[in-house]
């Protein structure tokens, strides 16, 4: 598998001249091809803009397409009347071809980077960073290699991970700088995030996962016709992340919910080794989502957030509802894995616990008074999010309009200005 995998890998290199290639086809500006995850998802800031796109194509006058690397994302999209293609068919590659703007939240070859010269890029990103990411993050090895052999093996992954993402996009004047600094970039785009419309009933109509709407069923009758409250457990991904079941006791835990009447669903990180480890909990009061669920689809279910380190937490103070950060492993983190852009203390407003004891403790204290910290919260959700919790879709696809050369009468500028009809207009 290794000797396969080098191969692979070092393969890429092959598909140069492809790319170059792609810079002669002319592009069609009222094209966009969207995808998420490496193409492995259908979730994430670059879903919600897909839908509402393609939920007003007629006034929007664009050609909305989800390019994926998972042929059951296509048939589901294809079977709700919406057009998406798998990257390596004819239609897929052509489309890539041709489309002139690809939108997506990790890099380009989420649709297919291969395909992508002289397409218009804009990077949705997955979060607002409370620790540092991309170029910011000393402790990345790809980003920040040691030696000659480490920068010579990381070439590859160079061309089809950090070749040019022309726009990046940022929720707050006051946060766009870390964008700039992370991604090595002036262009970035201060807007909402479209994900954070779903929180809004009559904004997207969402699509759901086969597994998805099973596990929303289940989740919606519990919460309702049981009466339990969900908490919503979000970690962050990293190496410590192991000491949560040296921490909790699960007995002690199955206890709580029971006792509290509590439903825990637990949703990791796509990149959690853990994913078998927890399954194991499962029982009438632990859910454990799928990593590759879109995580919004259940928010609404939610009283409370449980969570570490995670940029979710940002989102999740437009809800209004409070926010528990259990956090048994900060020293250990900071030191080890990631810094940090602000100070923890002072940007996370919710009851800490660093023990089971108090995590048991903090979720009583959140759930029996949701006013706890509302100021604190309030004041981040400000600072955050520019244009707190107005719709972000329109005004965001009025911009990207702007950036694919679509009505040119708008000053550059607008770009950055004010959200909503002043934002490069309402679709």
């Amino acid at each position: 598998m290794k000797i396969t995998s080098w191969i692979k890998y070092w393969g890429q290199l092959l598909l140069l001249p492809v790319y170059w290639m792609s810079f002669l086809v002319p592009r069609d500006r009222k094209l966009w091809l969207f995808g998420s995850t490496f193409g492995r998802r259908f979730a994430d800031n670059p879903k919600y803009l897909y839908l509402y796109v393609s939920q007003h194509k007629k006034k929007s006058e664009v050609r909305p397409v989800w390019i994926s690397h998972d042929k059951s994302i296509v048939s589901m999209l294809s079977k709700k009347g919406y057009e998406a293609y798998y990257y390596h068919s004819l239609k897929g590659i052509w489309l890539a071809l041709r489309g002139k703007v690809y939108i997506f939240d990790n890099y380009s070859k989420d649709i297919n980077f291969w395909q992508s010269g002289g397409a218009v890029k804009v990077n949705l990103w997955h979060g607002i960073p409370l620790k540092k990411i991309q170029a910011d993050n000393l402790f990345d090895s790809f980003r920040h290699p040691c030696n000659l052999w480490e920068k010579w093996k990381n070439f590859p992954r160079n061309l089809s991970d950090e070749k040019p993402h022309h726009y990046v996009l940022a929720t707050s004047k006051f946060i766009k700088p870390v964008f700039a600094s992370a991604f090595r970039t002036r262009n970035v785009i201060v807007c909402g995030y479209p994900r954070n419309d779903s929180m809004s009933p009559g904004r997207v109509h969402n699509l759901y996962t086969a597994q998805e709407e099973r596990l929303l069923k289940e989740i919606q009758h519990k919460v309702n016709a049981e009466d339990m409250r969900m908490v919503y457990y979000m970690p962050t991904f990293r190496k410590s992340e192991e000491k949560f079941f040296d921490v909790v006791d699960i007995k002690k835990l199955g206890s709580f919910l029971e006792r509290n009447r509590l439903l825990l669903c637990i949703k990791l990180h796509p990149k959690s080794k853990l994913q078998g480890q927890f399954k194991r909990l499962c029982s009438r009061y632990i859910t454990v989502i799928s990593a590759d669920a879109d995580p919004y689809v259940f928010m609404g279910c939610s009283s409370v957030l449980v969570t570490d380190y995670s940029s979710v937490y940002f989102d999740y103070l437009l809800s209004g509802k409070p926010v528990v950060f259990f956090c048994y492993d900060l020293e250990e983190y900071l030191r080890d894995e990631r810094a940090m852009y602000f100070s923890y203390k002072g940007y996370t407003p919710g009851r800490k616990a660093f023990t089971y004891k108090g995590l048991e403790g903090a979720l009583l204290e959140a759930l029996g008074s949701s006013g706890a910290f509302q100021d604190e919260r309030e004041a981040m959700v400000k600072k955050m999010f520019q244009y707190g919790r107005e719709e972000a879709c329109p005004a965001l696809a009025g911009k990207i309009k702007v950036l694919a050369g679509d009505g040119t009468r708008h000053r550059r500028h607008r770009l950055y200005g004010r959200q909503g009809k002043h934002a490069g207009g309402r679709l």
